[in-house]
């Protein structure tokens, strides 16, 4: 309706009872803040975004550009950009008609004088790398005495196998060197940022996670001195935003010159606080209350993590935009009321005008980034929530667009490094996701009757995950088809997670009781966020492999495009829907029934499947429905814990752990994730030590019973029945012979040779089932097989059915123990393009000469055998 003499009017509600009022639509909407009604929304401002990009662009290329080409291009696009900005000032008589024309001009040279300021500061940040002394004397691999500042936490790496063995633990920290000498010569300053690289032993990964390993390195702050004398090397990889690498070994207390800052302290003790807050909690949110709140993630076990990449939840555990835009949305209520004197938050309820709760949030900025670290990947989250800041002060959501320009323009200039951050990436695209593709996504599923709260979550993730996939893709090689549905999930937990946390870190110095008690409410939603990823991690089609590269980034975008354009299409049609919502959620589970159907995998009648696991060990023998015994556990948790759920093994009565090695037994996590394990059996022979003790500590957290296996032990678990035949009991110290247990009368007693090495001390196995015999080496070299085959149960080692091949097939075979044992079927676990030259061409030969079929995982993929009574079957996956 329309007043008689003023501009439109609505009907309100009645108030107070006294009949409707009227007022004026957006009447004064733009002079004044705090109005009942927001202000009305014009079209969106695109203009910053071409500069930044180009920014972005140039930044990223110029960083390892030879500076005369750096200087070259910042001269170019000056000189240009100032010529088509002299021709902005036209005439007074022709300014009103050259406005128009004038705009496009303008945008030109914004653009170039942005490339050329992107151009100049990152040639002066890669000319830092080649600056001073410290590059020379890395290229000479030199043995240094240098004076570095720490620029960052200390951090441990991750356990990786390699081979047999396990790389040693180190620790690396990100420093500058202020002053470096070489032996015998005269000390000089300088400032060229390192990586510190501290090789330190293991230690028990509950006290490492907390920093209160055997290292005292990891108890260091940023911006502490230290004096350290270690070599220098070149950096391991081109692009890094390092000089060199400063590589020592622990070998102690290190030498602090110089204390930490007062704001490091600081943020120090909070930062212990929240971790002693969180002691006595469950494991999972013990480990993920400090990533989700301060970005502190030495507790996050490889598992864990591994499950937060699964189901592209590994946000959560970093420090981002998200974080501070909920402490914000805290302090001044949703981003929809931020300009309406109905609006919530603690700020108004307090009684704070608007300007004043601005300028608490930018304090709130500024501790953010004190607490967690000034590092770029802070500033940027620092820069993201700034973005929020300014969307919840304008309560206008189209002017985070030249807002979130503006910020990737202003960190591009102050850290060119930014540009080839794959983080960055990902934060500003998430980021325009959210403030692009989100808004029409969810009005558009408004009008097809999504209530508004499920319609405005479900826009935002699948805006998010559909532009940030492919980068992810580019990272990882795999596609997540759980990421929606676990972001949704996990969308509800995190701002209580991460409010009570941010609550539990600020009383924590002050009344620790109290913290606990914070820190015991947020366990609940950051547990609930863990299940989510473990759950979604655990579903058989949770993930598809995908190329990783660009090429298959492009190829992913394509495919999300014709989704969303075939989606668009069938939300008219309910049935459709229906039906390819069930397609995806069977594609995802894979129920073990259908799955065989499909698949034939695995097979019926199986009695043994040799795991792909790569250069490693990894077999399952049946023994009922959902239930087997596994031998060795392969390198990798996540590939023996794929192939035990395509066989759908929910209960394991034993695990056998041939040896130590840690291509045998570093996935152990995997065989235990989510089954019934009802024991653990090893060789006596606990070498490597360190992977004996992983072991042992992984049993005594699930309560698992560990025994030792010896030649003559016998059992049986329905239809399978095995016997120990290696390695024999040791004998007491002084003893000079043993007689092997379950031999027959008769046998003279003979002394064991002392096994060499982890691998003459496997456990081999003779596995009878269903009629078929299977003769188990694990990695048995020539002298123990030499001698297993003139023990007592040399005999019953002749004329096998399968022989898994000791030590992946390599040439150290004895030609006796193959020709006596005279297989049908001989199987080999080994690696794709393995540097063993694993099986070995001679070994191959040898058993083919001798009548046996060979196949090989690192070829043939997984192999199941499958048969009874004589009859012998074999699938592949």
């Amino acid at each position: 309706m329309r007043s008689p003499s003023g501009p439109p009017v609505r009907q309100d509600e009645p108030a107070s009872g006294l009949g409707p009022t009227r007022s004026p639509v957006h009447a004064s909407s733009g002079t004044r803040l705090g109005t009942a009604r927001p202000r009305q929304e014009g079209p969106t401002d695109l203009r910053l975004v071409p500069p930044a990009l180009a920014a972005w662009g140039t930044a990223a290329l110029v960083l390892d550009a030879h500076p005369a080409w750096a200087f070259g291009l910042v001269t170019g696009c000056l000189v240009i950009g100032c010529l088509v900005a002299v021709g902005l000032l036209p005439s007074a008589r022709r300014a009103r008609r050259a406005r128009v024309a004038s705009w496009p001009r303008a945008s030109a040279a914004a653009l170039l004088l942005c490339v050329a300021a992107a151009a100049a500061s990152a040639g002066l940040h890669g000319a830092d790398l080649r600056r001073g002394p410290v590059p020379g004397l890395a290229r000479e691999y030199a043995t240094v005495t240098a004076e570095v500042e720490l620029s960052s936490d200390p951090r441990l790496t991750r356990p990786k196998v390699r081979g047999d063995h396990v790389a040693p633990t180190a620790v690396l920290i990100d420093a500058d060197v202020l002053r470096v000498q070489e032996a015998g010569g005269t000390a000089v300053t300088t400032r060229a940022p390192v990586l510190v690289i501290v090789d330190v032993d293991a230690a028990p990964p509950g006290r490492v996670a907390d920093g209160r390993g055997r290292s005292p390195w990891l108890g260091l702050l940023p911006s502490t001195r230290l004096r350290v004398s270690a070599r220098l090397a070149p950096a391991m990889t081109g692009g890094d935003r390092v000089a060199a690498v400063l590589r020592l070994r622990d070998q102690g207390e290190p030498e602090v010159v110089g204390e930490p800052s007062g704001p490091q302290r600081f943020a120090g003790r909070l930062r212990a606080g929240l971790r002693e807050a969180t002691d006595g909690l469950p494991a999972d949110p013990r480990a993920l209350l400090p990533g989700l709140v301060v970005g502190d993630t030495s507790r996050i076990t490889p598992e864990l993590e591994e499950a937060f990449k699964e189901t592209d939840l590994t946000h959560t555990l970093a420090v981002s935009g998200a974080n501070f835009t909920i402490l914000l949305a805290l302090l001044l209520g949703p981003p929809g009321l931020a300009q309406h004197v109905e609006r919530r938050g603690l700020a108004p309820r307090l009684g704070i005008s608007l300007r004043g709760t601005a300028v608490l949030g930018g304090v709130l900025s500024l501790g953010f980034v004190i607490v967690c670290r000034p590092d770029p990947s802070v500033v940027r989250a620092a820069a993201c929530g700034a973005v929020a800041l300014l969307a919840l002060a304008t309560g206008r959501r189209r002017s985070m667009i030249p807002a979130l320009a503006t910020a990737v323009l202003l960190l591009v200039l102050y850290d060119p490094w930014l540009a080839r951050s794959y983080g960055f990436l990902l934060s500003v695209v998430a980021t325009g996701a959210l403030l692009t593709l989100a808004p029409r996504w969810s009005a558009g599923l408004r009008r097809r009757g999504v209530p508004p709260r499920l319609a405005e979550a479900l826009g935002a993730a699948a805006a998010a995950q559909a532009l940030c996939a492919p980068i992810v893709a580019v990272l990882s090689a795999r596609v997540s088809l759980v990421a929606v549905p676990c972001n949704l999930l996990a969308e509800f937990a995190i701002a209580p997670a991460t409010v009570l946390g941010f609550a539990a870190l600020a009383t924590a110095p002050v009344a620790m009781p109290v913290a606990e008690a914070l820190a015991w409410c947020a366990h609940w939603p950051a547990g609930w966020i863990a299940r989510i990823a473990r759950a979604g991690a655990a579903l058989p089609g949770g993930g598809v492999d995908w190329p990783g590269s660009w090429a298959g980034a492009a190829l992913l975008l394509a495919a999300t495009l014709v989704v969303v354009l075939v989606g668009r299409r069938l939300l008219g049609h309910p049935w459709w829907c229906a039906a390819c919502g069930l397609l995806l959620v069977l594609a995802v589970v894979q129920p073990p029934p259908l799955t065989r159907a499909v698949t034939g995998w695995p097979p019926p009648g199986w009695r043994l499947v040799m795991c792909d696991v790569g250069q490693g060990d990894a077999m399952v023998l049946a023994a009922g429905e959902g239930t087997g015994v596994v031998v060795d556990a392969g390198p990798d948790p996540q590939l023996v814990d794929h192939c035990l759920r395509s066989l759908g093994i929910s209960r394991i009565p034993l695990v056998v752990l041939t040896h130590f090695h840690a291509d045998h037994v570093a996935g152990l996590p995997g065989v235990l994730r989510g089954r019934a394990v009802g024991a653990i059996e090893t060789t006596g022979f606990e070498e490597p030590a360190d992977q004996a003790a992983f072991v042992r500590r992984l049993a005594a957290v699930r309560r698992i019973p560990v025994t030792r296996a010896a030649a003559g032990e016998q059992r049986r678990t329905g239809e399978l029945s095995w016997q120990v035949v290696w390695p024999p009991p040791s004998p007491p110290p002084d003893s000079p012979s043993w007689t092997p247990q379950g031999a027959p009368p008769g046998v003279l007693p003979v002394r064991p040779p002392a096994p060499e090495g982890p691998n003459d001390a496997s456990v081999a196995m003779l596995v009878r089932t269903a009629g078929l015999r299977l003769l188990l080496l694990g990695d048995l070299e020539p002298p123990a097989q030499r001698a297993l085959a003139r023990s007592p149960a040399a005999e019953a080692l002749e004329g096998v059915d399968v022989l898994k091949v000791a030590h992946h097939g390599s040439a150290y075979q004895d030609p006796g123990l193959i020709r006596r044992a005279a297989p049908r079927l001989a199987l080999i676990s080994c690696g794709e393009d393995n540097s063993y030259g694993h099986p070995a061409p001679g070994t191959v030969a040898a058993l083919r000469a001798g009548g046996a079929a060979v196949l090989r995982t690192d070829r043939d993929g997984a192999l199941a055998v499958a048969g009874g009574g004589g009859e012998l079957r074999v699938a592949r996956d």
